[in-house]
């Protein structure tokens, strides 16, 4: 069964390169831009995982992760941080806020699909393996 994901990224250039890691490591992605349409968003498309920015328009990534981890529904999905914010006090902020991984900007490929990979099982990136294979 294909992994469901989630992003959260108000810079299109980065939206479109995550999304585009994603599918080409099996994964369905659904992109919001803002945080605001985030939750709702989150309860229709019932995703595995929930990657987002932390510097968001309107709302940002801590408030986001915030109300996720209050709605029932959604609390207990894995939920990957990727920021510029790069100190200690940052990656401790953001963990304590909810985040299950943290990933800084600019982003390592290698790492970015390492983090996801590690809160996901891996059937979604065997199945691509498999059409890149065929």
């Amino acid at each position: 069964m294909t992994k469901r994901v989630l992003v959260v990224e108000d810079n299109e250039l980065n939206l479109k390169l995550f999304c585009d890691l994603l599918r080409a490591h099996g994964f369905v992605t659904e992109p919001v831009r803002d945080g605001r349409e985030a939750v709702a968003r989150a309860r229709v498309f019932a995703p595995d995982l929930i990657i987002t920015d932390i510097q968001l328009p309107h709302m940002t990534g801590l408030e986001l992760i915030g109300r996720l981890k209050l709605d029932a529904k959604l609390r207990n999905i894995p939920i990957m941080a990727v920021t510029a914010y790069v100190g200690r006090e940052d990656e401790e902020r953001i963990r304590a806020a909810g985040a299950n991984a943290y990933v800084t900007k600019p982003i390592s490929v290698v790492r970015f699909v390492g983090e996801v990979r590690a809160l996901l099982p891996r059937q979604a990136d065997e199945s691509a393996d498999a059409a890149l294979a065929g």
